[in-house]
């Protein structure tokens, strides 16, 4: 599957909505034909806003998964979506989502007053979701949630569960419990998650050695075909394009 068949685009939110969202993004299919790829694990909850030549205008929602899957993206497929961070799961999503690991579930065709004619404008639709996004926004967020999350995210999952809890005057006991219950695996098995998707840039820089406080090339080589289904070289060469999320990637920064 060339993904010069595939455009796909990404656009950051706005400040205000960065504890909550973690991107926005657009893919389009302009073949005739059905595209195989496998998805990584790689920590987001996402909605998605999609039709397609076999498929009408429908919403849907993405639970995070543990495991690579292979997907198919239908002929002349149109997708907008929101990937979300895990804050948002609690105060902006309609449902947890612990009952949706590896799989997900349709929302109402309205569901954020989105519509098929918002695939025309990609930046439209950012601004657009955006503010429906702010109408919903609480007028506080728990501080230990936040700390928690802002740490586990700088930290790409490299911090134990107990820096975590410390930091965050919260304890390990609940953190996970709360993990468990809204988001359907504990703390440390997400903390995996992030840091596998961290070694993505390292990887396709070619460095296929360890650069996110894994323990050593052996546990690299594992985690990295525990959620991805090969090894590290495999995945960085990313034969047809067929890891999309690898191939979306924007190139290294080679420094002089």
């Amino acid at each position: 599957m060339p993904f010069s068949d595939l455009d796909y685009r990404v656009a950051q939110p706005p400040p205000a909505l960065a504890e909550l969202v973690e991107s926005y993004w657009l893919l389009l299919n302009h073949s005739d034909s059905e595209q195989r790829v496998t998805l990584v694990p790689d920590g987001r909850p996402d909605v998605l806003f999609s039709d397609s030549a076999t498929e009408p205008y429908h919403v849907a929602l993405v639970g995070l998964d543990s495991q690579p899957s292979t997907q198919i993206i239908p002929p002349k497929c149109r997708m907008l979506a929101v990937s979300w961070k895990l804050l948002a799961v609690e105060y902006i999503l309609p449902i947890r989502i612990a009952d949706l690991l590896h799989t997900g579930r349709y929302l109402p065709a309205d569901y954020l007053g989105i519509t098929a004619e918002d695939f025309s404008d990609f930046d439209g639709f950012c601004a657009k979701i955006s503010a429906q996004i702010m109408h919903l926004l609480p007028l506080e967020l728990d501080a230990r949630k936040r700390k928690l999350f802002n740490l586990l995210y700088a930290s790409n999952g490299a911090l134990a569960v107990e820096e975590l809890a410390t930091a965050a005057a919260w304890s390990s006991r609940q953190i996970n419990r709360y993990f468990q219950q809204m988001f359907g695996l504990p703390l440390k098995a997400y903390s995996n998650i992030l840091r596998f998707r961290a070694s993505f840039q390292h990887l396709k820089a070619g460095k296929l050695f360890p650069e996110q406080n894994f323990a050593d090339q052996a546990h690299f080589i594992r985690e990295v075909k525990k959620y991805a289904g090969v090894v590290p070289k495999e995945l960085a060469r990313n034969q047809d394009d067929r890891f999309i999320q690898f191939a979306a990637l924007p190139p290294p920064i080679v420094l002089c």
